[in-house]
C-alpha cells in the first residue's frame, strides 16, 4: 500500500501532463489551419520577390518569340506563349529598352500582389536591349473574347449567373489590391484585361502596367485614348490622368455595363449613360444581353444595375468602395441562385468552367 499511492498520483499526473500535451497540439493545429485559410486566396505577404530569366531560357520558351507564338499585343508590347523547362507555361510580354534598376524594383513590387483572383507576375528578362515581363499564362482567354468574340470565333453564350460569377471573382481582386496599405490602383481595368481559366475563374491582368510605364519615362498613362469609355470621365475632361482606387471603380462598373449588355462600350457609350440615369421604371429589356436564353430574376439584375450605377457615378466621391461593391455582388449572386431554384423547382447544377464551351453560341 506505501508505493501504491504514490504510483496512482504519479499515473494521474503523468496523464494529466499527455492530454496537456495533446491539447495544446490541437490549439497550435486549428491555428495554423485558421492561418492557412485566411491566407488561401491572398498570400502578397509571403511573396519572395519575382524570378530572373535568362534571354535564353525565354528564347527557348518561346521558339526564338515565333510568331506561332505570339498571342497578342498589349501596352507593354507584344506577347508570347511559351514553355518553361520546368513545365510551366506562361506569357511573356516583351518591349524595347534598355536596362533600368528602377524596373526590377518594380517588378519585385508587382510580384508580390498575389491572390486567386489576380494573374500571378513570376519573373522578369533585362538582356539585348529588352524589357520582359513573364506571367503566368490563363488558357481561356479574357472576357472581352467570350462575349464580343474575335477574328477567330464569336462569344460564347454566358447565362446570367455565370456573369455574376464573373463579375464577383474580378472584384474579389480589385478590392484585394485596394486593400493593401497603401492602396494599390490598377489604372487600365479594363473587360480585356480580364482573363479566365479553365474553370471560368476570373484573373485580373496587367495591374500597374501604366504606372510602371510612366515611372520609366513612357507615355504608359497618357497613351490611354482620349475617349476611353473605362477612363473616369472627370480624369478626361481635366487631361489630368491621376489614377485612383475611385477611379478604378468607375472602370469596374463600365466592366459590368459590358457583362450584362454584351455590348462594347467603346463603341456605343450610350450604355453607360443608360446606368448613370437608371431608375424604378427602367426597362431592363433594353440593356440585358438577348443571349441571356435561361431565366433570370427583375430583382436580381436591377439590383446589380443599381451598383454598376452607383458604381458609375460621374461623382467620384459618392461611388463605393470595392470591398463593397464584392460584397454586394456575392450577395446578388446567392439571392439569384435560391431565387431561381426555387423558380425551376428542381435540384441546381453546377456548370465547370470548361463546359461553358459547348454551350450554343
Amino acid at each position: 500500500m506505501s508505493g501504491l499511492l504514490p504510483a496512482v498520483l504519479g499515473g494521474a499526473v503523468g496523464g494529466l501532463t499527455l492530454l496537456g500535451i495533446v491539447i495544446v497540439v490541437i490549439v497550435l493545429c486549428l491555428r495554423h489551419h485558421r492561418r492557412n485559410s485566411d491566407s488561401s486566396e491572398s498570400s502578397s505577404s509571403e511573396s519572395q520577390g519575382a524570378r530572373c530569366l535568362t534571354l535564353e531560357e525565354l528564347n527557348l520558351a518561346t521558339r526564338n518569340f515565333s510568331n506561332e507564338n505570339l498571342i497578342g499585343q498589349g501596352m507593354f508590347g507584344e506577347v508570347y506563349k511559351g514553355l518553361l523547362q520546368d513545365g510551366t507555361i506562361v506569357a511573356v510580354k516583351r518591349r524595347h529598352s534598355p536596362p533600368s534598376q528602377e524596373f526590377i524594383q518594380e517588378v519585385n513590387y508587382l510580384s508580390s500582389l498575389q491572390h486567386r483572383n489576380l494573374v500571378k507576375l513570376l519573373g522578369y528578362c533585362q538582356e539585348n536591349g529588352m524589357q520582359m515581363l513573364v506571367y503566368e499564362y490563363i488558357p481561356n482567354g479574357s472576357v472581352s473574347t467570350h462575349l464580343h468574340g474575335n477574328s477567330h470565333a464569336p462569344g460564347v453564350r454566358l447565362e446570367f449567373k455565370h456573369r455574376l460569377s464573373i463579375a464577383h471573382g474580378a472584384a474579389k481582386g480589385l478590392s484585394h489590391l485596394h486593400s493593401l496599405t497603401p492602396p494599390a490602383v490598377h489604372m487600365n481595368f479594363k473587360t480585356s484585361n480580364v482573363l479566365v481559366d479553365e474553370d471560368f475563374i476570373p484573373k485580373v491582368a496587367d495591374i500597374g502596367i501604366p504606372g510602371l510605364l510612366d515611372r520609366l519615362g513612357v507615355t504608359g498613362l497618357s497613351s490611354r485614348e482620349p475617349n476611353d469609355p473605362f477612363v473616369d470621365p472627370r480624369m478626361r475632361e481635366s487631361m489630368n490622368l491621376n489614377f485612383s482606387i475611385q477611379s478604378d471603380v468607375y472602370s469596374f462598373g463600365v466592366f459590368i455595363v459590358e457583362l450584362v449588355s454584351g455590348r462594347r462600350a467603346v463603341s456605343d457609350q450610350s450604355i453607360i449613360q443608360w446606368v448613370q440615369n437608371l431608375h424604378e421604371s427602367s426597362d431592363i429589356s433594353a440593356i440585358a444581353d438577348n443571349r441571356m436564353t435561361s431565366g433570370f430574376t427583375s430583382e436580381s439584375m436591377k439590383e446589380l444595375l443599381r451598383l454598376t450605377s452607383w458604381c458609375v457615378n460621374p461623382m467620384s466621391e459618392q461611388r463605393p468602395s470595392m470591398s463593397l461593391v464584392e460584397a454586394e455582388i456575392h450577395r446578388i449572386r446567392e439571392q439569384e441562385i435560391s431565387l431561381t431554384t426555387v423558380m425551376t423547382g428542381r435540384t441546381p447544377t453546377v456548370t465547370l468552367g470548361s463546359q461553358l464551351f459547348r454551350t450554343s453560341r
